[in-house]
């Protein structure tokens, strides 16, 4: 397995954890993580085997390089875990907790092992535990907030060892002795100077690099703040820094204090750029968030992006097909704690703004790229500016993978804000449209549910009834696919009280007819047929004749499931004329073939055996081949029991003929199988 580095937001792969070569100094620390992986522990001691992956902490504070050390013993010893290395980041930039689900979940997913939507988190940690059973993996938890979150994705399974880097100790989880970081030794420290100033200024006054090294504590962040100042300004002597720094010591911690020097020697264009990065969702920017931000264009922003990452500002996403940056876990508050002294809140307000209205347009123009057979949306492709626009579906498909944590994020922090909901309602918008285009409802499930989930939170918040219940039938069709019914039925029925409120008819009958659909899955047939009788009465009121055809089959479903016959055999020639005088052949034909299964239940093999040659028939004017094969093993069934086995064997070899062709035909798709009025979830029908 491909080593596989997933963030709390999304999933990449990764050729290599480090890059080797590059890391310095700490070769104490990794000799004893080394001897640790090793270690006898006190399971082993007391004669038992160790029952979960042992774990390993590295504790420093943020810009320590605690991160960096993880990576480096990682890459180490990767080879030992043939199953791959999995990396989970548990805090947001801004130091927000992780929730243990999402973090579950994403890893998951790396794992080709994805839960149902919207599991709750004993259930997705269970399953990532399980998937883990027979895996050797090195699991990367980076940032850990508590030891909540570590034991709660631990496997349970000694051969896989656990990572976890973290500010201070994780109390409570066992035989777990932390590596504590401090500073880097002088001369690595000095080395890390060097690769961005070059040997020669560091030879020329190699007691100012040592002095400047001191100065910055040996915290890796500093160093690379101090070389990347000083690989900005070539003239500049590394004492120049040192003497800056002694100046100003200040009551902050050093890396503040490197990076508010390094801010004020920028321009003012590329030091407002670099405020306005803190408001990045995710800490991941790319070319158009930053020029969003900044007010600029995406050419400008992508080289002033460029130049902060060449001074260590910034990190380049590995592995990232597209260009996209990210804003070290250090720097964030700082950051933050500059945009708050420099810019009013309502130029924060304005950035925030321009940053959602600029991703919304790019989720349109990402949507509408699929729509290639509609002229309204290349007409509206047209008008967007050409920065907007993507070349083709594939590109569209490429940015929304990779700008998915950001965009999720997005969401996230703006319903969070509160205070542009109207935008935050066309981004989930946009953002559910885009998915289900690009992806797929069952691909994109997960991701659906959280974003759901926060159009309720806004709905519920700005009192919007008719958002409420579309809110509220979007998460139950969703429980409704992955099994909790139950629950569903509840999302149903409070989709009900909201459609009411709203006056809105077309949430009220739809929440009705998916209330009903849950009783039908519970085994509650008497109320499945109440509850469709309402819907189909609130369709015909409005004349809505297709639905209630189809209304008429559920409640035929319904009746037939409950062993009354005689008014499933009425519900069911209700919903064959229905489709009939609508013309819909594709529907009538499964009606026809439904109303057959129903009048040889009732035992009227005769009738049902007209009925099914005449499904037979328009299901062949419909090029439905799957419901004709369906059909004709239904034939040869009933020839079977009324003693004809030659008409049986024809009609059994017609059915198998007409699979065998359809299997050859890897284009063939049919939309419906022969039972399409089977329990099915609710969704499915609308």
């Amino acid at each position: 397995m491909t080593d596989q580095a997933v963030d709390p937001d999304g999933a990449r792969l990764l050729r290599d954890v480090a890059d080797e070569g590059r890391f310095l100094g700490r070769t104490r620390e990794l000799k004893e993580l080394r001897a640790d992986i090793e270690r006898a522990g006190l399971d082993t001691l007391s004669g038992r085997k160790a029952p979960r992956a042992r774990v390993l902490l590295i504790a420093g504070r943020p810009g320590s390089g605690r991160s960096a050390l993880a990576g480096e013993l990682v890459r180490q010893v990767a080879d030992r875990y043939p199953d791959g290395v999995l990396r989970a980041r548990l805090s947001e930039p801004d130091g927000t907790r992780v929730p243990v689900e999402r973090a579950a979940r994403e890893l998951l997913d790396a794992l080709a092992a994805p839960a149902p939507a919207g599991a709750a988190e004993d259930e997705l940690s269970e399953a990532l535990r399980t998937a883990l059973a027979d895996r050797r993996v090195l699991l990367l938890l980076d940032d850990a907030a508590d030891a909540g979150q570590v034991d709660a994705l631990l496997p349970d399974n000694p051969d896989c060892l656990a990572v976890a880097v973290s500010s201070g100790p994780l109390t409570g989880i066992a035989d777990v002795r932390p590596c504590t970081l401090g500073g880097l030794d002088t001369k690595s420290a000095v080395e890390v100077l060097s690769r961005f100033t070059g040997e020669v200024r560091i030879t020329v006054d190699p007691r100012a690099a040592e002095r400047l090294a001191e100065q910055c504590q040996g915290q890796p962040a500093a160093l690379v703040l101090a070389g990347g100042w000083l690989a900005a300004r070539p003239k500049a002597a590394v004492a120049d820094l040192a003497k800056q720094l002694h100046t100003d010591p200040g009551q902050d911690t050093v890396v503040s204090r490197v990076l508010r020097l390094v801010h004020a020697a920028l321009p003012a264009s590329a030091a407002r750029t670099l405020r306005l990065l803190s408001l990045a969702p995710a800490g991941l920017v790319d070319p158009h968030t930053a020029a969003a931000l900044a007010g600029c264009s995406v050419e400008s922003a992508r080289a002033t992006l460029d130049d902060f990452a060449a001074h260590g500002l910034l990190h380049p996403v590995d592995g990232s097909p597209l260009p996209q940056y990210e804003v070290p876990c250090c720097l964030q508050p700082l950051l933050s704690a500059l945009a708050e002294d420099h810019e009013r809140p309502a130029e924060l307000r304005l950035a925030r703004a321009r940053m959602l209205e600029r991703t919304v347009r790019l989720l349109q123009s990402c949507r509408a790229i699929t729509e290639t057979d509609s002229p309204r949306a290349r007409e509206k492709l047209l008008e967007m500016p050409s920065s907007l626009r993507f070349p083709g579906p594939r590109a569209a498909a490429d940015w929304l993978r990779v700008r998915r944590p950001a965009l999720l994020a997005s969401a996230r922090l703006a319903v969070a804000d509160g205070e542009l909901d109207t935008l935050a309602r066309r981004l989930m918008s946009q953002l559910v449209r885009a998915m289900v285009a690009h992806f797929g409802t069952q691909a994109a499930a997960s991701d659906l549910y959280d974003i759901h989930g926060l159009v309720l939170d806004v709905a519920e918040r700005r009192d919007l009834p008719r958002e409420r219940a579309a809110a509220l039938l979007n998460l139950g069709d969703l429980d409704a696919r992955t099994g909790r019914t139950a629950d569903a039925l509840g999302r149903y029925r409070a989709a009900l009280d909201a459609g009411r409120e709203a006056n809105d008819p077309y949430a009220t009958g739809r929440a009705m007819e998916s209330v009903g659909g849950a009783h039908l899955e519970l085994g509650d047939y008497d109320r499945a047929a109440d509850w469709f009788g309402r819907a189909l009465a609130e369709r015909l009121a409005r004349g809505e004749g297709e639905d209630a055809a189809r209304l008429y089959g559920r409640i035929g479903a319904a009746h037939t499931y409950a062993g009354r016959y005689g008014e499933a055999l009425r519900a069911w020639r209700a919903a064959v004329a229905g489709h009939r005088r609508h013309g819909d052949v594709a529907a009538q034909a499964r009606a026809l073939s439904e109303l057959a299964r129903v009048q040889e239940y009732a035992g009227r093999l005769e009738e049902s055996l007209r009925t099914c040659r005449e499904a037979v028939e328009w299901a062949r004017r419909a090029e439905d081949t799957r419901l004709q094969a369906a059909l004709h093993l239904r034939l040869a069934d009933s020839y079977g029991h009324l003693g004809d086995p030659a008409s049986a064997a024809l009609h059994r070899g017609t059915a198998e003929r007409m699979l065998a062709e359809e299997a050859l035909d890897d284009d063939s798709e049919p939309e419906h199988g022969a039972n399409a009025y089977e329990i099915r979830s609710p969704s499915a029908e609308d």
